[in-house]
């Protein structure tokens, strides 16, 4: 039997060879594009062996070489090839259109700019509008509009219940508390974790149509999650878990034409379950439910958290989850363990096994938003009973058995005041994205991949993209930022069979056209936004029941490696779409274009994440003021600025702003358009001189003086939305320190560094001190040297009246001498 296998799997790799033109080489990229300032790496695989190396990278339009590099070999025998090179390209970071060469063979044309994520977190809302359950948009259809009644209640059974609304899980109609309580959160720490709310567009209703509402389109998909959730947690202690079970495996069918019988008629409601603690199924297969925590968990930290987002937007939804919020975790520690999804005909269910880290998500989120040392101790309490989500740590797991597969608890204990706890969780993070990386190098895999592939192996490296995006915004750590592009490129591209895998993203691309779907196979349509299961080890793909292919396999070549993958809507098990899986992704992707919305700027960050140049494509200038209580020479700086036509910033201390003597010049400054902005209110000193690193401020200190200073600004009329630019105290801070404030939607700036022009605070009784002549000498060799292209120019409009040469009376000079040199001047 075997042998003739392998004949028939030759005679068809043969065949698709021919018919493909003898291609044997390919170069696999990231089809969506690059980010200027990342890294980029791309994959060379072929099925010849030789010892070529050598790659070009080259003009679209001209054909030019614009980078040339040697690859790194790796395992190509891991995807049964023969060769495997790894191609970094990072160097370059110039915008435009590209292509690769290497060996003979070209990869596919791809961008490097900073737009290339612009709109990619809203594009998955299609699919989460497309799986709406109770009225489906796509559709403009109602459906399950008799759902349900109650099973396995000890007194209610048989009861009809209101649980219309939420999204179907994937392609079957199936609805989930475990999958959609997740998709729900992750969508809302992606609006809690983007403090540029621009980037959530408002070009859909509440009822998912086109038409703007006033309300991001996130929030509106949000909202449509949390009001089932409260259906389904009528009371304190009555949860449901989920809506139909695998009766529903019918036929493709449209969700209005859903006609199954369930016990009550054809079409006339679906049984709705209650959570027991105790292991359910009614019918031959049994689940192997221990407790209620892992559900009640997902309710307490979604409900939590929606109700501090809601707020302001609506006080009196908010209020009711709030409400739902603190009866939820209660009951979650009730009965301790895990809840599992049902089944009745076959013995495939969500096999979640683990909890802690749902409860521990839940006081996490708590702790988060209220500070309560009594909620950190609880998330501390779990939170350190599994340090590695397991997942991750094994290599292995059942059909969701580690749900969800990122654990955001880690993340926010990571953002503690208690230093104990914000080192250990950070160390759990990475940790956990060790794992990967350790797997990814045993095994020399070509596309860094160190990810299982069990069932929705797609979610899987949603979840460490978005683990590796947090650690390293949280620890600094760059030791994974290779690993995370490998992952974030596999998804677009960068993988074996070269395919994107989001549903008609990016446009133009190679992505999944004929998923399993009702939206595919009776719409003839794609379910765009979807992120579909992914690659899945062929030792399960080859035990499942019920797969069988329609087409040709196109990628019949590159399925000899650990993993299979089809654009078939015969394969439930690689190209079906889920709902979780797309909505995880919301995070990452708000994240990717808030970076790329940075580097449009052509801005450079300094090695502790301050912006400190910002558009150094040009020759312009920002000049910058700051000033604490000493505030003398801003009459003569302001005096100069208007005689010269420019305008500047200014960044003033809560103490300056509350000195009267400074009212006047302060509401001038505003008056003639210059930038104010905060600079802190007790003038901090925010890290040692000699140890920048550790932290003289607490998380709460820092957050509470820099809201105070913005509370001094508003004084002054001053839109505080508007006022983004923060200049840290002493121009002194650490990576921490900067994570703090940009956590509260501010950018921190700084000079530019090698400009010493901020040495005019010093004073002549000082070994350190500078004249003003020698600053000013400083700067134009440093120009000389470097430009001074988006250079940031700090100069103190106050200073200790024992330095009487004054730098500020001499700006009209520094002014007109840049002016010569073809420099302009912005404002921030």
């Amino acid at each position: 039997m075997k042998p003739n296998r392998l004949l028939t799997l030759c005679i068809a790799l043969m065949g698709f060879i021919v018919m493909q033109g003898q291609s044997t080489s390919w170069i696999r990229i990231n089809q969506l594009g690059y980010l200027p300032q990342s890294i980029k790496v791309a994959v060379f695989i072929s099925q010849e062996k030789n010892n070529i190396t050598y790659f070009e990278v080259k003009d679209v339009k001209s054909n030019i070489s614009v980078f040339k590099g040697e690859g790194i070999a790796a395992n190509a025998k891991r995807w049964s090839m023969q060769k495997a090179l790894r191609l970094n390209f990072s160097q370059l970071n110039t915008d435009g259109e590209y292509y690769i060469e290497c060996d003979g063979v070209k990869s596919p044309v791809f961008k490097i700019n900073t737009n290339v994520y612009d709109g990619a977190a809203d594009f998955l809302l299609n699919y989460m509008r497309q799986q709406r359950c109770g009225y489906n948009p796509y559709l403009d259809a109602e459906c399950h509009q008799h759902d349900g009644f109650i099973v396995d209640h000890p007194t209610r059974t048989g009861e009809a219940i209101d649980v219309r609304g939420g999204w179907h899980d994937a392609s079957d109609y199936l609805q989930y508390l475990p999958t959609s309580a997740n998709a729900t959160f992750q969508m809302l720490f992606a609006w809690q974790k983007t403090p540029d709310k621009t980037i959530f567009k408002d070009k859909y209703n509440a009822l998912g149509k086109e038409g703007q509402n006033g309300i991001p389109d996130i929030l509106d998909e949000i909202r449509w999650g949390l009001e089932w959730m409260i259906k389904m947690n009528p009371d304190s202690a009555i949860m449901f878990n989920q809506i139909a079970d695998d009766r529903d495996h019918a036929s493709m069918r449209l969700p209005s034409k859903d006609h199954v019988d369930y016990g009550w008629g054809e079409g006339t409601g679906r049984p709705v379950y209650f959570i027991t603690g105790n292991p359910q199924g009614l019918g031959q297969y049994k689940n192997r439910t221990t407790g209620v925590s892992s559900s009640a968990g997902k309710f307490a930290s979604a409900f939590a958290l929606g109700a501090d987002i809601f707020k302001d937007i609506d006080p009196t939804f908010a209020s009711a989850l709030k409400n739902k919020a603190q009866p939820a975790y209660s009951f979650a520690e009730t009965v301790i363990g895990n809840t599992q999804t049902a089944c009745l005909k076959s013995p495939y269910f969500y096999e979640e096994d683990n909890y802690v880290d749902d409860i521990e998500l839940a006081a996490a989120v708590k702790y988060n938003l209220t500070n309560d040392e009594s909620w950190l101790k609880k998330a501390d309490y779990w939170g350190q009973l599994e340090e590695i989500t397991p997942w991750m740590e094994l290599g292995r797991a059942r059909h969701y058995q580690f749900y969800p597969f990122v654990n955001l608890g880690h993340y926010y204990l990571s953002q503690s005041n208690d230093k104990n706890i914000k080192d250990k969780y950070s160390k759990y993070m990475g940790n956990g994205l060790n794992c990967l990386l350790k797997r990814a190098n045993e095994n020399d895999d070509p596309f860094l991949f160190g990810i299982p592939f069990i069932w929705c192996s797609n979610n899987l490296v949603a979840a460490a993209v978005t683990h590796a995006r947090l650690y390293n915004e949280t620890s600094g750590d760059d030791t994974y930022l290779e690993m995370e592009a490998a992952l974030r490129d596999w998804l677009f591209g960068c993988n074996p069979w070269g395919t994107a895998m989001i549903c008609g993203f990016p446009e133009g691309g190679d992505y999944p056209s004929k998923p399993h779907s009702f939206v595919s196979e009776l719409l003839h349509d794609i379910p765009y936004g979807g992120l579909v299961d992914g690659p899945i080890y062929k030792s399960i793909y080859e035990n499942l029941r019920g797969i069988h292919l329609r087409y040709e396999d196109s990628y019949a070549p590159f399925q000899f490696g650990p993993a299979v993958y089809h654009d078939d809507p015969g394969d439930y098990s690689s190209n079906e779409p889920t709902m979780d899986g797309t909505a995880s992704l919301s995070f990452y992707l708000s994240t990717m274009e808030k970076i790329g919305k940075d580097q449009k700027k052509n801005n450079v960050k300094d090695s502790q994440g301050s912006t400190v140049q910002i558009g150094t494509d040009r020759k312009v200038i920002h000049l910058i003021f700051s000033a604490d209580s000493a505030f003398e020479g801003a009459p003569s700086i302001l005096k100069t600025l208007d005689e010269n036509k420019i305008k500047a910033s200014f960044f003033l201390t809560g103490n300056c702003l509350r000195m009267k003597e400074h009212e006047q010049i302060i509401r001038k400054i505003i008056n003639n358009g210059h930038y104010v902005g905060g600079h802190s209110d007790k003038h901090l000193l925010y890290a040692p001189w000699d140890d920048r690193q550790n932290s003289f401020v607490t998380k709460d200190s820092l957050i509470n003086d820099l809201n105070q200073n913005l509370k001094e600004l508003s004084r002054f009329n001053i839109d505080i939305d508007k006022s983004i630019y923060f200049l840290p105290p002493y121009e002194w801070y650490n990576k921490e320190n900067v994570r703090w404030i940009e956590s509260q939607g501010q950018t921190v700036i700084n000079f530019t560094p090698g400009i010493k022009t901020a040495a005019d605070y010093t004073t002549p009784d000082m070994k350190n001190y500078k004249s003003s002549e020698e600053l000013i000498d400083q700067l134009f060799v440093f120009e000389k040297e470097n430009g001074l292209n988006g250079s940031i120019v700090l100069i103190h409009p106050g200073t200790h009246p024992s330095r009487t040469d004054k730098l500020y009376l001499r700006l009209d000079e520094i002014i007109l001498k840049l002016k010569k040199k073809g420099y302009s001047f912005e404002r921030l």
